[in-house]
Order: C-alpha cells, then sequence, then structure tokens
C-alpha cells in the first residue's frame, strides 16, 4: 500500500472529505451505569469493583437513573428527540479489559436521536447533524508494561485495571458531516470545542480530554470530487484533544489521497493516533455492526422516560452557547475579531471564571491569550490543560491592580506557577518579586539615573515633565522592573521641582 502523503492543498484540488465523527464521554455519576461502585478517577488499580462489573455469574446489572437524566439533558442540549421507548443491547466481542465479553450499550433504540450542532468556523456556520446518542458502559483500561510504544506489539506482560469497566459513558455519534473541503479539519475541532462547552455546561462530566473522560474517534473518507458516493472510511480512535482531532483530519487526507492517486483501495480499518508525529498507524480491521451479534439485554427493563420528566429536564438547560457567548461579548465589551479569537483557542470558559474570580475581562484576555497561550502552544496542550487555573489569574491581575506587582513581574510569577514552583505567594517570596515601593530604596535610584542624565533632569527642572519617563525607564532597570513606577515618578518630580 502506498505511502506517500499528499500535500493538503493538492488533496483538495482532486477530493472531497467526509467526516463522522464518534465522541465518547463519561458521566460524572457517584456510581457505576449499572451496579454502586464508585465511578471515580484515579483509585487504586481494581479497588472498585463488584461482582456485576466484573459480569460474575449469578450477578444482575440495574440501571443508573442519574445516568438516564444526565443522558436526556445532553440530548435536548442537542436538539435532539427523546425516545419514549429504548432499552439496551449486548454488544458481543472480547477484549481483555471487558470481563463479560459483551458490552452493554444501546443498538437500535438509543435514548437520543436526530439533533444538530451548529459551529462556526472562521465566521462560516457548519450544521453537524447528530444521528444519535446512546448509552453505554466504558471498559477497564490494560497497560501494557515493556517495549518501547506502550502497545501491546513487543510488551512483556499486561496489567488489567477494571475500576472504569462499568463507568456511564454516552457515545454521540454524526452523520456524514459534508462539504466542509478546506476546513474539514477546523469544522471537526470546532465540533468537539461546542460539545465540550456544551456537556461543560450542563454539569454532568469534567469533559478531560487528558484523563479519557472524553475522547472522539474520527472516520474520515475522501471521494473524487462530484462524486455523490461515499468513500471507504477509516476510523482513528480515542483522540483526547481538540489539537489532536484537527492533526488526525488533516493526516488521514493526506494518507487516504496518497493511496487512491496510486491506484490503490483505502482498507476499511482502526487507526491509532501518535501524539508526537501527528501521524497514525493500522490497529485492527474494522468491524460492521453485524459482527457485533447485537442482541437485546434480558437483564435490564426498558427504559421509558416520560413526558412530563422530559419536559422538567429541559427546563434545567443551561443558556445555549451561542446566546451566552453574544452576551458575554456585550458584557466584557470585545470586538468581533477579539471574541472570534478567545473561541478559537478555547479561552472562552476560562475567561468566564477568570472575571468571576474578579479579574477585568480585559486583563483575563490578556493573559489567558498571550502569556497562557503561548506557553499551551509551546507544550502543545490545550489551554486548559497549561496548569494555570482562573483564580491564580484573578489573584495575580489582584495583585498587579494593587500595585504589588508590575506586569513585568507577574509573567515571571506565571513562569513560575507553569513550572510548578508552588502557589502564586511562594513564587513571589521566592523569587523575590515583590514590588519595590519603599522611598529609601527607590530614593538610591532615582538619584543615580538623575546623576546618569544631566541633560534630562535639566528639561524637567525646565518644566517639562514628559522628559520624566526616561529616568524613569532607568530606575526600573537599575531595580529589575521592580520599583513602583507611580512611586519613582513621583520621586524625580520632587527632586527636581
Amino acid at each position: 500500500m502506498s505511502e506517500t502523503l499528499v500535500a493538503f492543498d493538492e488533496v483538495l484540488e482532486r477530493y472531497d472529505p467526509a467526516m463522522g465523527l464518534e465522541v465518547h464521554v463519561e458521566l460524572n455519576t457517584n456510581t457505576k451505569m449499572f451496579c454502586g461502585c464508585p465511578a471515580t478517577f484515579g483509585g487504586e488499580p481494581n479497588s472498585q469493583v463488584c461482582p456485576t462489573c466484573l459480569g460474575l455469574p449469578g450477578s444482575m446489572p440495574v440501571v443508573n437513573a442519574k445516568a438516564v437524566e444526565s443522558a436526556i439533558r445532553i440530548g435536548l442540549a442537542l436538539n435532539g428527540s427523546i425516545a419514549e421507548w429504548c432499552r439496551f443491547a449486548r454488544k458481543n466481542y472480547f477484549y481483555p479489559d471487558m470481563p463479560k465479553n459483551f458490552q452493554t450499550s444501546q443498538y437500535d433504540e438509543p435514548i437520543v436521536y436526530d439533533g444538530y450542532l451548529d459551529v462556526e468556523v472562521e465566521g462560516e456556520t457548519f450544521r453537524v447533524e447528530i444521528e444519535r446518542a446512546h448509552m453505554e458502559e466504558d471498559t477497564g483500561k490494560t497497560t501494557h508494561i515493556g517495549g518501547s510504544t506502550g502497545r501491546i506489539h513487543g510488551a512483556d506482560y499486561s496489567l488489567v485495571d477494571y475500576n472504569r469497566a462499568g463507568i456511564p459513558l454516552i457515545e454521540i455519534v454524526t452523520r456524514p458531516i459534508l462539504g466542509t473541503g478546506a476546513k474539514a479539519p477546523l469544522v471537526a475541532k470546532a465540533y468537539v470545542a461546542a460539545l465540550r462547552e456544551i456537556l461543560l455546561g450542563l454539569g454532568v462530566s469534567d469533559v478531560r480530554m487528558d484523563q479519557g473522560s472524553m475522547r472522539c474517534d474520527v472516520n474520515l473518507s475522501l471521494s473524487p470530487k462530484g462524486s455523490d458516493k461515499l468513500g471507504t472510511r477509516t476510523e482513528t480512535k480515542n483522540v483526547n484533544s481538540l489539537r489532536s482531532v484537527e492533526r488526525a483530519v488533516r493526516f488521514e487526507m493526506s494518507r487516504h489521497a496518497g493511496i487512491l492517486d496510486a491506484g490503490e483501495a483505502i482498507f476499511q480499518e482502526t487507526r491509532h493516533f501518535h501524539e508526537d508525529t501527528g501521524t497514525t498507524s493500522a490497529g485492527r480491521p474494522k468491524s460492521d455492526a453485524d459482527d457485533y451479534r447485537y442482541f437485546p439485554e434480558p437483564d435490564l427493563v426498558p427504559v421509558a422516560p416520560s413526558r412530563e420528566w422530559v419536559e422538567e429536564l429541559r427546563g434545567t438547560l443551561p443558556e445555549p452557547p451561542a446566546e451566552k457567548r453574544a452576551r458575554l461579548q456585550a458584557e466584557w465589551g470585545y470586538s468581533d475579531l477579539e471574541m472570534r479569537d478567545v473561541w478559537a483557542a478555547g479561552a472562552m470558559t476560562l475567561i468566564e471564571a477568570t472575571v468571576a474570580e474578579g479579574a477585568s475581562a480585559q486583563a483575563a484576555r490578556k493573559w489567558w491569550m498571550a502569556e497562557l497561550s503561548r506557553a499551551a502552544n509551546d507544550r502543545g496542550v490545550e489551554l486548559a490543560e497549561v496548569g494555570v487555573t482562573p483564580a491564580q489569574v484573578a489573584e495575580v491581575q489582584k495583585l498587579v491592580d494593587g500595585g504589588s506587582l508590575t506586569d513585568k513581574l507577574a509573567r515571571q510569577v506565571f513562569e513560575g506557577l507553569l513550572a510548578g514552583e508552588g502557589t502564586v505567594s511562594e513564587i513571589i517570596d521566592a523569587r523575590g518579586l515583590a514590588v519595590v515601593s519603599d522611598d529609601g530604596a527607590l530614593g538610591a535610584a532615582v538619584d543615580e539615573a538623575i546623576d546618569a542624565q544631566p541633560a534630562v533632569a535639566e528639561k524637567i527642572r525646565g518644566g517639562n515633565q514628559a522628559a520624566a519617563g526616561a529616568l524613569i525607564g532607568a530606575v526600573m532597570k537599575a531595580t529589575g522592573g521592580k520599583a513602583d513606577a507611580k512611586r519613582v515618578r513621583e520621586l524625580i518630580l520632587e527632586k527636581l521641582s
């Protein structure tokens, strides 16, 4: 099979992309989907298991009502219809991290169907149609020991942790997304970002992509330009960041085009995504639904939410994101371009939280869109994962507003936070970053600046107070940027009056 990658622009000259996105979301219920085991993240391996989530003989599952409630709220927020009657099915396949040899999921009777989500990319709105959102349980987690890649190939042995087995999942499946052209990678990223924003607003999941509580399978195919027939798709599994979703789409488009240009056929399979290179590699042949031998789960009663309950839950939905963005833009006084940049950077929620902690909207935007965005880019992570919290940003800005820090010193505080050097106050103490406002210390530096620049001093004595800037700059340089600039100016004018 051809290994040639085609340049992205050339792909678009000959092919049209079609995408399908399947997003798995772990719900933040207290207990698992079908038993009373804790659903918390990070416990000791195999410490949160019971006969039901291990599939031991004689154990009987019971549906988690809170998970059903969350599924309905998600469906309503995605403009979907809620089934009046649905049931679970057994999806039969073997995998070491699935002790029952089947996954309890939903098949032809999902609880949510026919939804949509509008996403905006560079001023253009794309409607992503959602075919279904269904409830299911997560699998356990395998860790492969030995080898160089962390995968099973080349490993000496594998460990299985079943704490995750049975965690409630919602899988949200789109219909083929067509007509995106060159914006396909950005549309995929924007859709997952919008979905994450909605889920976060609903409070149904922490949507931590870095911890796997939200992960995206990227289906992609190419068709010759003008063709109305979809090409053969590949499915890149478990992509776990917004940036990687975009990169996975872009890479698969280039890879597919190389194979098709060589006159070869795309092999329907799953693919692994590699964060370090932005590339994919072959996984396993992709099974069709028929291969899973679905059949109705005999141990669970159907789910039949009343219309009254559904409407009651509709009343609990938060403000829709598009309306919220418009409201916040007006409140914050951002221009259209500023708001678009904030949204594209994934900074809106962070800025909102920073403002809620007491910072001004302009200050919050300054730190998140400049200092911290640069750090996120350097580290190849999402802004929300950079390691600084909205509360810390607001705390730093409060010190700037109060004159205890300058912007320059604040940047050094952020350097310390990014490096994990401790709290804001610990970093200020350890690095000696407090602003110098003591007249004694500043007076000496002011005298030195005046002596070093007598011509400037003479201008000030002659009434040209604007010339004080040169002396202030000299004092700031001499104090390593720690001087209280306002007090320095006052001292200069007092001495030269």
